[in-house]
């Protein structure tokens, strides 16, 4: 009989009962496949993976380490690194079937929709740092397929600042608050850091996106994903492309300017958590499309870098990026903890269909993830927790353990037996079962690193000719100020002799910045630096910008007798382009307009600088600019938006504020006054462009020295 609590399922050509929970019953009849805990069909549960008959366990068979890592701790914290973390549901939806790369079963059928866990988070910071530390951002999405769950663990950089995983406690240690102090936290402006990678080349191009305004993000909805890894693609054929894996946002890339960073961790230590709550809850729904790079050993062989190394990327330019489906999040979660908090990825949890590369760096984290998720849980059994749990039929003989919510339910809990069907439990089934692809590995065994890794600093190059001029003088900048930080001189000029074989002008910007009395000679190089890299569009965060202001805020500074249609008018333009318009005033009581109606504010301006918004406002009423004058919270707002080079909206009356703050005479092309020849409409279409960047041209200009920034 069957009990009314669960739901029949079929699942290929058994018949299974999934629970409340997830959990799954065996059904009379025909044996039911094996699987992984993730769900994936068990191809063969009889022999570890090994190179040749005779070869050594390798350290990929994600089967055999997951079956005896549970076996291990059947007798029976926060995060080390990514603690600070934000996550929401949704799912992801293919344009087109892609049965001709993968038989990856959500790859199948154009238009049917995966589930899907996004957590969004920070790698340096404890749990209860900002949201705004310039460091990378977690991208890491959770897929429950109908085969199993696949965990594509990424970042919003898409290297890494070592090439092998034994280097990874080192990177980390180096970079997290320094143990004899425990500060700094959430940051690597100190000598740990600076001095292990100065003495590490290989993380050079890793620390060009670092100190780029990519590891300062407006906010998750304006940010790229990657993989990072290149990674297989297997077909039902059998045939492999490699591939690597982006995430395009649809809203375009933004990023906020270090002091802007700074501000906001202050005003709002949420802030990217906020965002994303909030874009959810009135239901523009952030989205992504999902990007592969395909390409076949032919490419590989042909390319000038080995598309193993975890700290090169494939250019857009010499590989386009083919947009393949997309990326919806349109839930926020019912309890952080359960979920967010829960949450456990590990970069080993693939499906048929896809399968992992020889890049060194990927097989140490596939080893890593698992065991670090037994720690942070503290049970072998947090894959039957509810946001772990696949949404596929799980079965298989690992029982016990802390927190088991089911374990077999019939005599035998071994395999091979020959108990019959509805007690002998289930079989692997070669036929559907996850199946690794057989490349060719040869070799002595050897603990080193390959020569094809060795070019440290060419395509470091290439980013850094890749950005604006603005861009540019941001990541120099960067390096100043975190070498600033560093007490021991020896370190900041060994960093600045590294950074000569990318560049020369970046070396000199860095070393002025600094005061060094002589720029260092280079330092030694495995490789020297090609020049003939030619510079990639798509690595710029500005020539990726938006095209249009949906998705952005802009905050309307006002007081008493505003101006009540131009308010208005203000509202219903930003609504049809999906803008949002945050009114600020002295005070949250509410204010009265110019035809004595009353308007609800949003925010008192003390809690609301400027460098929450992406744009300002400024709609005094009679008098009111006087007032505002007075304010020191109003002349930062005003002060601030003119320095992060934002677009202002304002009034005649305005005028008044500006002198306050003495950029009465600094007025420029990125103010817009409304009682003059400019509008609110074109207001708004500037504001797609984000920042009016000649104003920070012009700030370099007055610089005394080669990488001076007054945003800094």
């Amino acid at each position: 009989m069957v009990d009314p609590q669960f739901d029949d399922v079929t699942y290929g050509s058994e018949q299974v009962q999934r629970g409340a929970g997830g959990e799954t019953h065996q059904v009379a009849g025909e044996r039911p496949h094996l699987t992984t805990q993730q769900g994936v069909v068990v191809g063969d549960d009889q022999n570890s993976l090994r190179p040749g008959a005779t070869g050594p366990t390798l350290l990929e068979d994600f089967h055999f380490r997951e079956k005896i890592f549970h076996f291990d701790h059947e007798r029976i914290p926060e995060r080390v690194v990514h603690a600070r973390g934000y996550g929401a549901r949704g799912f992801f939806e293919p344009y087109e079937s892609l049965s001709d790369l993968t038989r990856a079963d959500l790859f199948q059928r154009p238009g049917e929709r995966t589930p899907v866990f996004v957590r969004f988070s920070t790698v340096a910071g404890n749990k209860g740092s900002p949201d705004l530390a310039r460091d990378v951002r977690g991208f890491a999405v959770k897929f429950y397929t109908n085969e199993g769950n696949w965990d594509l663990v990424g970042n919003n950089i898409p290297v890494f600042f070592i090439q092998d995983a034994m280097k990874f406690p080192d990177v980390v240690h180096a970079a997290k608050q320094e143990p004899d102090r425990g500060f700094p936290q959430a940051q690597t402006a100190h000598d740990n850091f600076w001095d292990f990678v100065s003495l590490l080349p290989e993380s050079t191009h890793m620390l060009l996106w670092i100190m780029s305004d990519r590891a300062i993000p407006r906010s998750f909805r304006f940010m790229e994903g990657f993989g990072v890894h290149t990674f297989r693609l297997v077909n039902a054929a059998g045939e492999s492309h490699f591939v690597k894996f982006h995430w395009k946002p649809k809203l375009g890339l933004q990023s906020v300017l270090w002091n802007e960073a700074l501000k906001i961790n202050g005003a709002d230590p949420d802030f990217h958590r906020r965002d994303l709550w909030e874009s959810i809850q009135r239901g523009a729904f952030p989205e992504w499309e999902l990007g592969l790079q395909v390409f076949d050993d032919a490419f590989a062989d042909a390319f000038g870098f080995d598309v193993l190394d975890p700290t090169k990327i494939i250019p857009e330019d010499e590989l386009p990026v083919r947009r393949v489906g997309r990326l919806v999040l349109d839930h926020n979660v019912d309890n952080f903890f359960a979920e967010t908090e829960q949450v456990a990825f590990c970069t080993q949890n693939i499906v048929p269909g896809i399968d992992f590369s020889n890049d060194p760096l990927l097989q140490g984290r596939n080893f890593s993830y698992l065991d670090t998720q037994l720690k942070r849980l503290g049970s072998p059994n947090f894959t039957q927790l509810p946001v772990n749990a696949p949404r596929c039929p799980v079965m298989n003989f690992q029982q016990d353990g802390h927190m088991a919510f089911r374990n077999p339910s019939t005599r035998a809990n071994y395999e091979p037996n020959s108990w019959p069907a509805d007690v002998g439990g289930p079989r692997e089934d070669p036929a559907t079962g996850f199946t690794t692809y057989p490349a060719e590995v040869s070799g002595a065994k050897r603990r080193l690193r390959a020569e094809s890794f060795a070019d440290h600093y060419s395509q470091a190059r290439q980013f850094y000719l890749s950005q604006t001029p603005n861009e540019r003088l941001h990541i120099i900048n960067a390096f100043v100020f975190e070498l600033s930080k560093v007490d021991r001189e020896d370190i900041r000029v060994r960093m600045v002799s590294g950074l000569r074989n990318v560049h020369d002008d970046l070396a000199a910007g860095v070393a002025a910045g600094l005061g060094l009395s002589a720029l260092p000679d280079p330092m030694p190089a495995a490789r020297p630096t090609r020049e003939d890299l030619q510079p990639s569009p798509a690595l710029s965060i500005l020539t990726n910008g938006p095209t249009v202001p949906q998705g952005r805020k802009i905050g309307a500074l006002v007081t008493d007798g505003v101006d009540a249609g131009q308010l208005d008018e203000l509202r219903a333009l930003a609504e049809a382009q999906q803008v949002i318009v945050e009114v600020i005033a002295p005070t949250v009581a509410g204010i009265t307009t110019s035809n004595g109606g009353p308007v609800e504010v949003d925010q008192k301006i003390d809690g609301a600088p400027s460098v929450l918004y992406d744009a300002v406002a400024l709609l005094p009423g009679p008098g009111g600019a006087a007032v505002l004058a007075e304010l020191p919270a109003a002349r930062d707002f005003v002060s601030d938006a003119f320095t992060h080079c934002k677009f202002v909206a304002h009034t005649q009356a305005a005028a008044e504020l500006f002198s306050a703050i003495g950029i009465a005479d600094k007025v420029d092309g990125g103010f817009f006054a409304l009682d003059g020849d400019a509008s609110l409409e074109s207001f708004l279409s500037a504001c797609a462009k984000v920042r009016f960047w000649a104003r920070e041209a012009a700030f370099a200009a007055k610089m005394p020295t080669l990488g001076a920034d007054a945003s800094h």
